[in-house]
């Protein structure tokens, strides 16, 4: 797919999905800013992309941070057209009994309202153009519970719930409204899943989950006519024809 000429911003982009998808949408083409609370991460990705990408440090749990970012983003690009909210913690793992309410609503911040942030900044942007994409990765922890992960389910659904409600009021606008359920991704993430020895998730051999690579190529899909049908949806990389149709083997 040829995204010569549109911009992409990508929280959550020091690493991970996030940088994976980073480099996937400069392959096709695209200007990206990447954002995450790591600089030196970030500004060592886009020095790799090149001239097409910029590096915007952001707390995304602060709001004035996000809609900084993206007003940076707009000042080096002249536009917004996608915007992928992918940051997200699963620290700290704890029974709900012994959960520390500070950490367990920084979760929430993050998680959460961090996705509202990003779309509260972007979509008046994307609306002023005429249209754009924003594009969620969920988790199947939005619609099943696990044990020690309270905070992070919990996050997840209302993340989820908030795509949705994106959807209905950006379609009208032209704003396409997507997310994805990548299923288990061989990520930082996953070693403190495994290290926290909680839950069937923490019992997975490290072969069990897919490459980043594979939610990134995902998502570059979905920002294509191909994935419409999907508008307001959860897909998930699990099932194998969403795979065909996204090119991932």
């Amino acid at each position: 797919m040829d995204m010569s000429g549109k911009t992409v911003l990508v929280t959550g982009a020091s690493r991970g999905i996030g940088a994976a998808a980073a480099r996937v949408f400069a392959e096709a083409g695209a200007n990206v800013a990447l954002v995450a609370r790591r600089k030196d991460a970030i500004a060592e990705l886009a020095g790799e992309i090149g001239p097409r990408a910029v590096a915007v440090p952001c707390d995304i749990s602060r709001y004035w941070e996000v809609q900084a970012a993206v007003d940076a983003c707009v000042k080096a690009f002249g536009g917004l057209d996608v915007l992928i909210g992918n940051a997200g913690v699963i620290s700290p793992i704890s029974h709900l009994a012994e959960a520390d309410p500070e950490a367990w609503g920084h979760a929430i911040d993050v998680n959460l309202k961090g996705v509202f942030h990003g779309m509260r900044a972007a979509m008046p942007v994307m609306q002023e153009r005429g249209g754009g994409t924003i594009l969620t990765v969920s988790s199947g922890a939005a619609h099943n519970p696990l044990e020690g992960w309270s905070h992070y389910c919990a996050s997840k659904a209302g993340a989820a719930m908030l795509t949705m409600c994106a959807d209905t009021e950006g379609r009208d606008h032209g704003v396409r409204v997507m997310g994805l359920s990548p299923g288990t991704v061989a990520t930082e993430m996953q070693r403190e899943i495994k290290a926290s020895g909680m839950n069937p998730v923490a019992r997975l051999d490290w072969s069990d989950h897919i490459p980043p690579e594979w939610p990134a190529r995902a998502l570059l899909w979905m920002c294509s006519e191909d994935a419409d049908a999907f508008l307001g949806r959860e897909i998930s990389l699990r099932d194998p024809e969403i795979r065909r149709r996204a090119g991932i083997a």
